[in-house]
């Protein structure tokens, strides 16, 4: 079986483009590189795609646009590249459904830290490599049941739709129930990385999108809770 892994980067800056594929290559993932977003579009339809590293700023459709159309038919994960420092950009990135972001300028080894890190992931989330007991692969707490070994969730006998990252996030937090996860904790369980000061940006936009998906009033959350200063628990 092939088990080279796919890769789209779509980055219409050719020097940064051709930077990554090199890394890339060199560390043996097979690349599909793309300068606009409609090519890469028509690649994704043909193609089987493991990630994808999409550039903001794109001459067509801009990597925003971009994202929201991947996210309609692919759950592959989806790493943003932004020029831009704005909070506003990082947190339509998330919320719209990618997984992580970048900001440029970067050095090639982070990106590489990143993609390493979100492909195994989505490995872990997709085999079902699960190392938890039987009786461990089922949680069910109050009217949420997530079930690991399908990795479906139940709010109240409703399906969420949940992204890998999301999914990993409540799984964490609910197979530490009645403990407070501390964002460190969460992002080494989770990401696998170390934690640096502006993951935790990160983590506070998807906790903010799963808040959502299960209708969780912002200040009187019933499920995820925030331990102001220390992280976050299932209430």
């Amino acid at each position: 079986m092939d088990t080279t892994k796919n890769v789209l980067i779509v980055d219409d800056e050719a020097d940064l483009a051709d930077l990554i594929e090199f890394y890339l290559k060199s560390d043996g993932y097979q690349v599909f590189k793309y300068y606009n977003g409609q090519n890469a579009l028509d690649c994704v339809d043909t193609t089987r795609i493991d990630l994808a590293l999409l550039d903001v700023m794109l001459p067509d459709i801009d990597g925003f646009e971009l994202c929201r159309r991947i996210r309609k038919d692919h759950s592959f994960p989806i790493i943003m590249l932004t020029a831009r420092e704005e909070e506003l950009d990082k947190v339509t990135g998330l919320t719209i459904g990618a997984d992580d972001y970048i900001t440029k300028p970067f050095r090639p080894l982070e990106v590489m830290a990143r993609v390493k890190a979100q492909l195994r992931r989505y490995t872990r989330y997709n085999t079902g490599n699960i190392r938890e007991t039987e009786e461990g692969k089922v949680i069910q707490i109050s009217g949420l049941f997530i079930d690991r070994t399908n990795h479906e969730c139940f709010l109240n006998d409703k399906k969420l739709s949940l992204t890998p990252t999301e999914f990993e996030i409540l799984w964490t937090l609910c197979s530490h129930r009645g403990q407070v996860v501390s964002a460190e904790k969460m992002f080494a369980e989770i990401w696998g990385e170390k934690y640096y000061s502006n993951s935790s940006s990160t983590i506070m936009v998807h906790i903010r999108h799963l808040r959502e998906k299960m209708g969780e009033d912002a200040e009187h959350p019933k499920y995820i809770k925030t331990v102001w200063g220390v992280g976050y628990r299932i209430g």
